[in-house]
């Protein structure tokens, strides 16, 4: 049965009420026309239960825009969503990323994740290739996808609606990484499933790192909005030398700031015993019945959580980042031996579960879900301990 409007329907009911599912739900291919955005192509979710939300067909079949019943989960930045063609990778040092830095979702990797780095390209065996130098996150954000298909598809009486993309991060004398993209979700639903694959297609070893950069802004974050997690304990901070100078801590959050510098923070989470970490971002106090999004991964698939503040006036905005590897990046994980690395036809996937939580009864089922893995700290700032949990290697699937 499918919900709609608080009740259950079957699919005859549904359409003897409408002459196309497209009046309550669905998905549908648009273009965007204008300014930095113009010629990217977008697909408009639709779930029929306040639930909308798009994907940017070409920047990596990233979910850009989000929302429930009008208020707004996913952030816009000053940057907007930038047509990938006018991207500069190696600019501004590497940090040319932050101008096309904008989404719900923003897709990292997938030979590289966080801060710029140069590494040997010794792998590669060309001797004009010394190096592989890379810039902030990785280029995979900015690449166009495939589109593979997409639409409506009833399960008896349920409705999914999907999409399935293809990325493909390659050049000559390197890697040659595709990345399987495929969202879903059902018609009634307050939930999006997501599902990637990444597979090394090349014939070269390749290392492999991957990280979402999924940014939560107004309302889901407001002042008195809370960050929620089994957090067993705070590893690491940016700003562990100025850590109360901001008066900002890690759980409760505030509005936004004054030249405001933004805050990492690595924590080390606990997993239920089906091995899922739950974080979530719960605003209790809007229109005064509450509000939250959940994002749930597995931790076999990703190790490490972190979580970025930005709270400057104009860029308001709070990240949840599940990561293959610590926050050091790939010098870290190449010292401790804990860099993924892909023979040819060797891949990695990933399951993550987004949750729109509506009024205080969710809210109160998801906190005591995540208290019963783990009683996070009370503290606002607690004290990084530095001990960097190993990261235990999984064996790469073979396509």
């Amino acid at each position: 049965m499918s919900t709609l409007y608080g009740s259950a329907w079957t699919r005859r009911q549904i359409s003897q009420r409408s002459g196309a599912l497209s009046q309550f739900a669905g998905v549908r291919l648009m273009q965007l026309e204008d300014g930095l955005e113009r010629g990217i192509r977008m697909l408009e979710f639709r779930t029929g239960s306040g639930l909308r939300f798009t994907v940017l067909v070409d920047r990596a079949f990233d979910i850009a825009d989000c929302e429930y019943r009008g208020a707004a989960i996913g952030w816009h930045s000053p940057a907007g969503f930038r047509h990938p063609g006018l991207h500069e990778y190696e600019g501004e040092g590497g940090l040319a990323w932050l101008r096309s830095f904008s989404g719900l979702i923003v897709t990292c990797g997938l030979d590289h994740i966080l801060f710029m780095h140069s590494d040997s390209a010794e792998h590669y065996h060309y001797v004009y290739r010394r190096s592989v130098d890379s810039s902030i996150h990785g280029r995979i954000g900015t690449i166009p996808g495939r589109l593979l298909s997409y639409g409506e598809e009833w399960q008896g009486d349920e409705c999914l609606l999907y999409c399935e993309g293809l990325m493909q991060q390659a050049t000559v004398f390197g890697e040659d990484l595709h990345l399987i993209r495929r969202i879903e979700t059902v018609i009634g639903s307050r939930e999006i499933r997501l599902f990637d694959r990444v597979i090394n297609h090349g014939f070269y070893r390749t290392p492999h790192m991957f990280l979402y950069h999924i940014n939560i802004g107004f309302p889901m974050l407001d002042e008195g909005s809370l960050y929620i997690a089994p957090v067993a304990e705070t590893v690491w901070a940016a700003h562990e030398t100025s850590y109360e100078e901001q008066k900002v801590g890690y759980q409760r959050l505030p509005g936004p700031k004054t030249n405001f510098h933004e805050q990492v923070w690595q924590h080390t989470m606990r997993t239920d015993p089906d091995g899922k970490v739950p974080v979530a971002i719960v605003n209790p106090h809007f229109e005064n019945r509450g509000i939250g999004f959940l994002v749930e991964v597995n931790k076999n698939e990703f190790p490490c959580q972190f979580e970025w503040q930005n709270f400057q006036e104009g860029q308001y905005v709070i990240g949840i980042e599940p990561s293959t590897n610590h926050v050091f990046g790939k010098p870290f994980a190449k010292e401790r031996g804990e860099l993924i690395w892909l023979e040819h036809g060797e891949e990695r996937q990933y399951h993550t579960r987004f949750q729109v939580l509506d009024g205080a009864a969710d809210i109160e089922s998801a906190l005591r879900r995540i208290k019963e893995i783990a009683t996070q700290p009370d503290a606002d700032y607690p004290q990084p301990t530095g001990s960097w949990e190993p990261i235990a290697p999984t064996e790469a699937k073979t396509t």
